[in-house]
């Protein structure tokens, strides 16, 4: 009989990587859901120094254990935390500029239907309505692009303090990229 896997919890719970979820514009126009599905995906950032001590003490016991790859502890440790941070970087930056395509798509089709309903004084207001609600939708959409800086920002800061001399493989071109677009947000 095959052991059952016991349930992850506590800290082990928080590192868990967010299943990919397929956004869809409907997803977008309910913000609930939208910055609920964020939330999801910015726990790795909430929880990057606790993720580098499970991830070094992992790379250790792999040590131990002889199964370890080249390279030291922390190097390696780093290097799987920085891939991790990369990889959902780039899914939480897709999905805010699908969401963002959306909204402003949605507003510019109510602008062209403004201008078709000339004659219709009602059928002007609701779309008008609608279209407020949509720009409400939009700025909110918009400022997680500015929020999304910040919380990167604040992930290297942490994963610095931690990984001093970590740089990513020249030959990781993605990872090389996000390293590069958040230096050059460092300078003055």
């Amino acid at each position: 009989m095959p052991s059952k896997q016991p349930p992850t919890l506590g800290s082990l719970a928080l590192q868990a990587t967010p299943h990919l979820v397929h956004v869809s514009p409907s997803t977008c126009h309910n913000l609930s859901m939208f910055k609920d599905l964020l939330k999801e995906y910015r726990r790795l950032d909430d929880t990057i120094t606790m993720r580098l001590n499970r991830s070094n003490a992992q790379f250790r016991d792999r040590d131990r254990a002889g199964t370890s790859g080249k390279g030291n502890i922390q190097d390696q440790a780093c290097a799987y935390v920085w891939k991790e941070l990369v990889e959902n970087w780039k899914r939480r930056t897709e999905m805010i500029n699908y969401c963002v395509d959306v909204v402003d798509q949605s507003m510019e089709e109510k602008r062209k239907s403004l201008t078709s309903e000339e004659g219709d004084v009602r059928a002007q207001r609701k779309t008008q309505a609608a279209m407020f609600a949509d720009e409400v939708k939009r700025n909110q959409v918009h400022n997680e692009l500015a929020i999304e800086k910040i919380v990167r920002q604040r992930s290297l800061d942490a994963f610095r303090s931690r990984c001093q001399y970590f740089s990513p493989p020249l030959t990781d071109s993605e990872a090389r990229k996000w390293w590069d677009a958040v230096h050059i947000q460092e300078s003055p």
